[in-house]
């Protein structure tokens, strides 16, 4: 019933369509959501992954998960992230991947909603210290579309990786195009 109510609300009154799929049987990966200019972007992605039947997840810290947020924040596919004990981020959050048996972390490289001229890298280390693929995912207000790429496995080659990656957001206009990331 759910599925439906987000079926007709995101296809009929919003005009949108998802292009692509993700593999069911990738229970675990890095999806790289590109570009990130609005909020605008977080119910597209509840959208997407209320569609498609996916679970999709996000990670923030610990606090955000204490009484009375906590559940709804579970409920959203989010997972805390707990830094003690002298871990990094990218650490911590490879530690999750090593505990759950489904974990499709969403992360945006650009780190910001503002312009920005350097992307991220913790998604990369991420995946390769999880050895899980990177998913590139694009919300497209141009073409009024979520696409969803084929996975890539990180090689080690941060470079060449992401030049692979970024053949997938050419041409992509987020809801502010001026604020979005660009690839040269």
């Amino acid at each position: 019933m759910k599925k439906q109510f987000y079926k007709w609300i995101f296809f009929r009154l919003m005009g949108w369509k998802i292009v692509g799929s993700i593999d069911s049987d990738i229970k675990k990966c890095v999806l790289m959501v590109l570009p990130h200019t609005s909020a605008h972007d977080f119910y597209l992605g509840v959208f997407t992954r209320g569609i498609t039947g996916l679970e999709m997840n996000w990670v923030g810290k610990k606090e955000l998960f204490r009484f009375p947020f906590g559940f709804y924040h579970r409920y959203m596919g989010g997972e805390p992230l707990d830094r003690s004990g002298g871990l990094n981020k990218v650490d911590s959050i490879a530690a999750i991947f090593e505990k759950k048996e489904i974990f499709r972390l969403a992360v945006a490289p650009e780190g910001t909603r503002k312009t920005t001229k350097d992307l991220k890298t913790g998604f990369y280390y991420i995946a390769l210290k999880a050895n899980v693929p990177i998913i590139p995912l694009a919300f497209d207000f141009g073409k009024k579309e979520v696409n969803l790429g084929k996975p890539v496995y990180p090689t080690g080659n941060l470079e060449f990786d992401l030049n692979i990656l970024k053949k997938h957001f050419l041409g992509v206009k987020g809801k502010i195009p001026e604020n979005g990331f660009f690839f040269s």
